[in-house]
């Protein structure tokens, strides 16, 4: 089927790590294919292992990591893809920053208290952040500063995922990035 996009938006879910971004991003994802949208999810543990390789942990290396993010989700959204990005991205001012770039945005604030993060932690990061093994770990050595008005809320620790799905795709519907869903049955009058 033809790709059923008018216009291109770019979703950032933004929250600690292990908060859930990457697990809703690709709810949503599926979500949008099963509904026929171009979808693009760029995860920034993956980009950063194709295109920033050479990037560090430190705040300015972040933010670059940021911003390379936020520059390929502008060339997808400008040609109509609706693009997902899971990132930490911990500072407000590059999320602005890239926010303006890109024009049509949606945040995501994946949000979990840091105990649950951790309790989620499968690889061991925050305990080894603890240790000192880690350093510039973001929620242990570095602040995350949550977004003050993000579009779209999720507490991933009191909600479903199929629950914090349906906010995000409601907001995008509302918006106007996707054709609402008809929810009347076929054989009603």
């Amino acid at each position: 089927m033809k790709n059923m996009n008018k216009t291109g938006l770019t979703v950032w879910f933004t929250g600690l790590s292990c908060a859930g971004k990457t697990t809703l991003s690709l709810a949503v994802a599926e979500e949008l294919r099963s509904r026929h949208y171009t979808v693009e999810v760029l995860d920034s543990s993956v980009v950063r292992q194709d295109i920033g390789k050479n990037l560090g942990f430190s705040k300015a290396d972040r933010d670059e990591n940021i911003r390379i993010i936020g520059f390929l989700a502008h060339l997808l959204t400008r040609n109509g893809v609706i693009v997902l990005v899971s990132a930490i991205s911990p500072y407000h001012q590059v999320r602005t920053e890239v926010r303006k770039r890109i024009g049509n945005f949606m945040e995501v604030y994946v949000n979990a208290p840091l105990d649950v993060c951790e309790a989620r932690d499968n690889k061991g990061l925050y305990r080894l952040a603890r240790t000192g093994e880690i350093r510039e770990f973001t929620g242990i050595d570095l602040p995350y500063e949550a977004p003050t008005n993000p579009e779209v809320e999720c507490q991933t620790d009191l909600e479903a995922v199929s629950e914090s799905k349906e906010k995000v795709i409601l907001k995008m519907e509302k918006l106007g990035y996707l054709k609402p869903r008809d929810y009347s049955f076929p054989y009603s009058k």
